[in-house]
C-alpha cells in the first residue's frame, strides 16, 4: 500500500473533522460534514475497504447532511412562527 497516499488522506480527514468542529453555523457545518464524509470514504477506499467506502459515501456524504439541513430548516421555521404569534 502507498504510505504517502494514506498520510495525505489521513491529513485530509483530520483537517475536515477539525473544520466540522470549529464551524458554528449549522448549514455550513452540514456542508463540512459532507466533505468529511467524502474524506472518510476515500480513506476507507485507500485502506482497501471499498464496500465500507461506498456505504460511507451514501450515508455520510448524502443522508446525514441532508437530515441536518432539514432539521435546521424546521427549527428555524418554528422559531419564526413562534415569534410571529407572540407579537
Amino acid at each position: 500500500m502507498d504510505d504517502p497516499l494514506i498520510v495525505v488522506v489521513l491529513l485530509l480527514v483530520a483537517a475536515s473533522a477539525t473544520a466540522a468542529v470549529t464551524v458554528r453555523d449549522p448549514v455550513r457545518q452540514a456542508l463540512v460534514l459532507s466533505v468529511l464524509g467524502v474524506a472518510l470514504a476515500l480513506l476507507f477506499t485507500v485502506a482497501q475497504a471499498p464496500d465500507v467506502g461506498l456505504s460511507q459515501l451514501a450515508v455520510g456524504t448524502a443522508l446525514t447532511p441532508l437530515l441536518v439541513l432539514l432539521s435546521v430548516r424546521k427549527v428555524r421555521r418554528r422559531q419564526k412562527d413562534g415569534q410571529g404569534k407572540a407579537r
